[in-house]
């Protein structure tokens, strides 16, 4: 039986992984959610990553299942499940050949940032000085995620270079987790510029909910969240943003060294410019995890936002892009 409620999609989570939290999902009727299952991998240990999130499939096939295509969204709603998509968060695990992109399409990851803080072999970092924009190797790689139907992401990336990506990519891309650098200037959020170039190409934004992102920090206020997403759909159309919670759920603060430090460093890399941002802060109290959906969106409904529009914002933008992104183009 098809459920009743409405679509319900997450643009980036990267939780510590359990069935209490897969248990959650369902309690907060969330049908598909984007996961990160690489930072800095190799192509290797990605698909180790793979194994282990096959695992769970078997494990707990009655809450998730491995997300391919948009349709499968309608396959967890239909059966009360949640679809899973993959994601990676740089493009360490293409490595240095091109042929992996359609490799790692095929293993089923969907979404791949360009860049993750720093400079890539493909684009620049935001917590770089300089921003050379889009490599040649990058120029190449966006073509090859175009033609089989992989996202390409700029949530990390510096401003020239996610918008030479815009620019470049024959399909619309997405930043699937941030907020706009006017509301909190966090060197991941992004400009008006960045933000009206991404509505205008038909790009999707997913609004981040994870603290540092946000306007106070741990004690943000839903009806300021809310607002900010109210201008953001103003500023961007409403078509064209979403939710990426970049929910980090029940990781321990050793985790934020392998997310920012890699390999690359024999150091730490504290990141958003203090060693007191190098945990990972408490969620404001309004949104925990995935069963506070539903407050989100009743949030939304009392600054004004109509029941259609939060529909848009809380999973049916995703669904139509989706649907837009996953499938291989025509010869």
């Amino acid at each position: 039986m098809t459920s009743s409620h409405s679509v319900v999609i997450d643009g980036l989570q990267y939780a510590n992984w359990s069935e209490a939290i897969f248990s959650q999902f369902r309690d907060g009727d969330v049908d598909a959610v984007h996961v990160t299952i690489a930072y800095h991998e190799t192509f290797r240990e990605m698909v180790l990553n793979i194994e282990a999130w096959n695992r769970r499939f078997e494990q707990f096939p009655e809450l998730i299942f491995h997300g391919r295509w948009a349709r499968d969204i309608d396959l967890a709603r239909d059966t009360g499940r949640t679809a899973i998509f993959f994601g990676f968060q740089s493009p360490s695990p293409i490595e240095d050949d091109i042929g992996l992109v359609e490799v790692c399409h095929s293993l089923g990851v969907r979404f791949m940032q360009l860049s993750y803080n720093n400079q890539s072999l493909l684009a620049t970092g935001c917590y770089e000085t300089e921003d050379p924009g889009i490599t040649r190797m990058g120029r190449e790689v966006i073509k090859e995620m175009n033609r089989v139907g992989f996202v390409v992401d700029m949530s990390h990336s510096a401003e020239r270079s996610t918008l030479d990506a815009i620019e470049i990519s024959q399909r619309p891309i997405a930043i699937t987790h941030a907020n706009p650098a006017s509301w909190h200037g966090a060197l991941r959020n992004k400009s008006e510029t960045v933000l009206k170039a991404l509505g205008q190409s038909g790009g999707m934004l997913g609004l981040s909910l994870y603290p540092h992102h946000l306007k106070g920090g741990s004690d943000c206020t839903m009806r300021s969240f809310a607002e900010m997403v109210a201008e953001t759909a103003e500023l961007m159309g409403v078509d064209h943003i979403g939710i990426g919670s970049d929910l980090c759920q029940d990781q321990p603060d050793t985790v934020v060294e392998w997310m920012r430090s890699g390999r690359w460093t024999k150091d730490v890399d504290f990141g958003e410019g203090s060693k007191e941002a190098a945990g990972f802060p408490p969620q404001p109290g309004w949104f925990r995890d995935n069963r506070d959906f539903a407050k989100l969106a009743g949030g939304l409904r009392a600054v004004g936002m109509s029941d259609e529009d939060v529909a848009k914002v809380m999973g049916l933008n995703w669904r139509r892009f989706f649907e837009q992104s996953f499938e291989r183009q025509e010869a």
